[in-house]
């Protein structure tokens, strides 16, 4: 029996389906769990804690820049930079810090509690929005934002009292989490803002702006590293516990992985359809690291997550029936970059 055009097309979508979102799966549910293990699991017999949050972004951002210039160069496009280096660079310092809170944060809250205050990046992108691109938003778009927020905070606030993970004990503080929670959403949400600037104003194209960022980032972090004193430290540690060199390894590995699939996926189905996965990710995320590390949630916290995955869903569900997806070309900006790595 011959399969007819129609069928094939239905049939090569499905497929198309299924690997991006198997992909987004695995590689940013994998990278959530080396997250956790390698900033919250002491390594060695002398249970010591890796520290070293800046040179996890140096790791990430080599590895991604030098896949995104073998891009370049595979595809024949141009190496030179579109836009001022000095304006890559600023992305690359909000970049940093966005990435260094995320990290540094590990060490004060559980990745399930981290992961749920991501979720509130809404109201950070929309007060950048304002100030920098002048944007209007509508009253639906506050109350999701405000709904999202309010089940953040009684998933944080609301925490189980019998968390038996063995390596949190003296490691919890929920104040500094928040604290560098709400410096991550600050500088991340102004990190997307500005580079959805920085596409309008320039004629770029995605590679060309990953592979300048994430080289300055690159820079940036190196330095960093070593007016700390941090390099030398960190290699220290990587030197005398090689399983934490691994963990780091397959980190980047993943990270820059998961880029692929994700510009795959918004290519193929687009922005909507990937903000749907992307949610169904970190609700994923946030059960496995609950089992795997041994977090149970409080019966106020189901709740504050129910709020949260059901206010994103239900955002996702009227946009599709009430609108058109919006042009590849304006949601590409703040989807497709590398560096939220901080997937």
């Amino acid at each position: 029996m011959e399969t007819t055009p129609v069928a094939a097309v239905k049939e090569n979508k499905l497929f198309k389906g299924v690997f991006a979102v198997a992909g987004i799966m695995f590689t940013l549910v994998i990278y959530g769990v080396l997250q956790e293990k390698i900033m919250r699991v002491p390594y060695g017999q002398n249970q010591e804690f890796f520290r070293y949050s800046l040179f996890l972004v140096f790791c990430n951002r080599l590895a991604t820049s030098a896949v995104s210039a073998a891009s370049l160069v595979a595809s024949k496009k141009a190496l030179d930079p579109v836009a001022p280096v000095y304006k890559y660079g600023m992305i690359s310092v909000t970049n940093i810090l966005t990435t260094t809170c995320q990290y540094e944060a590990l060490k004060y809250v559980s990745f399930p509690v981290q992961t749920l205050a991501k979720c509130a990046k809404m109201i950070p992108v929309m007060v950048w929005g304002t100030l920098i691109m002048q944007k209007r938003y509508k009253g639906f778009d506050y109350m999701w934002a405000v709904l999202v927020t309010i089940g953040c905070s009684i998933f944080i606030l609301y925490p189980a009292g019998d968390d038996i993970n063995p390596y949190k004990k003296g490691r919890e503080s929920t104040i500094w989490g928040v604290s560098l929670m709400v410096g991550y959403l600050g500088f991340d949400g102004f990190t997307s803002t500005f580079q959805d600037k920085l596409f309008k104003g320039y004629n770029m194209e995605i590679h060309n702006q990953i592979f300048y960022t994430t080289l300055c980032s690159c820079v940036l972090s190196f330095t960093g590293l070593i007016l700390q004193g941090q390099l030398l430290a960190a290699v220290d540690f990587i030197y005398r516990h090689h399983d934490c060199l691994y963990d780091i390894v397959l980190l980047s590995t993943v990270a820059t992985a998961s880029q692929f699939f994700i510009s795959y996926t918004i290519r193929t189905f687009g922005a909507l359809t990937f903000a749907t996965i992307m949610t169904t990710r970190q609700l994923i995320s946030i059960l496995f690291s609950c089992l795997w590390f041994v977090h149970p949630l409080s019966p106020l916290q189901w709740l504050g997550a129910v709020i949260v995955f059901g206010s994103l869903y239900a955002k996702s569900f009227l946009r599709s029936n009430t609108q058109k997806p919006p042009p590849l070309a304006d949601e590409q900006h703040k989807e497709l970059t590398p560096l939220k790595g901080n997937p």
